[in-house]
């Protein structure tokens, strides 16, 4: 049983259903196909960045139940269509649980280019990295800047965002991650190397 959940969420099925979600979201449309019950498979978030070329998709099958499986997906854009590299699941909710004064996030899922690894110099370590990361807002977050780009914080207060770096450290370097209110001020950043953001710091450090 466990070698035949794995094969479907490794098949063809899968990998056609993940590129549907990335084309909808890119042509403006809502993530979550219309003939795929919630209840069955949710597909929570989904981010593409098309000036690097890079998308994310982030979903749960059976969510609210004791099954429930959370999947995180990547995709590359390469010679005029978008090419799966696979992801990462696992168990629960990804909700981890607890609310969120401003800003938290979550390492989801990582990969090297597999296109780019081909253009010289053909080397897998100049290949970059593309990460990918589960963020969490607060109510009065308006907005989300992953380094430069600026993502809208949508209703549900949580989304997946996607990222490349290079990889002269080992496995890339996340962005600057900050948190905006409506107006544009900065509420809570959290840099590419700390565990916490900076609101958070600021709290704990008060309460001391």
């Amino acid at each position: 049983m466990r070698a035949w959940r794995a094969a479907v969420w490794a098949g063809p099925w899968w990998e056609a259903f993940v590129l549907g979600v990335v084309r909808r979201v890119q042509a403006g449309g809502r993530p979550q196909p219309w003939w795929m019950p919630r209840r069955v498979l949710t597909v929570v978030s989904a981010d593409v960045d098309t000036a690097s070329g890079v998308a994310a998709v982030w979903m749960l099958w059976r969510p609210r139940s004791r099954r429930t499986r959370e999947h995180t997906e990547l995709l590359e854009w390469s010679d005029e269509q978008w090419r799966y590299l696979g992801g990462g699941w696992g168990d629960g909710d990804g909700d981890d649980g607890a609310d969120v004064d401003v800003l938290h996030i979550r390492h989801a899922a990582g990969s090297i280019s597999l296109t780019r690894r081909l253009d010289p110099p053909h080397s897998l370590t100049a290949a970059p990295w593309i990460g990918c990361e589960i963020v969490r807002l607060g109510p009065d977050v308006g907005h989300v800047l992953i380094g430069a780009r600026r993502i809208e914080a949508p209703e549900q207060r949580r989304l997946i965002a996607v990222w490349t770096s290079p990889r002269a450290t080992g496995l890339g370097v996340r962005p600057v991650i900050a948190a905006l209110d409506h107006a544009g001020t900065e509420l809570s950043r959290i840099g590419p190397h700390d565990g916490l953001d900076s609101h958070t710091w600021t709290r704990l450090r008060d309460e001391l």
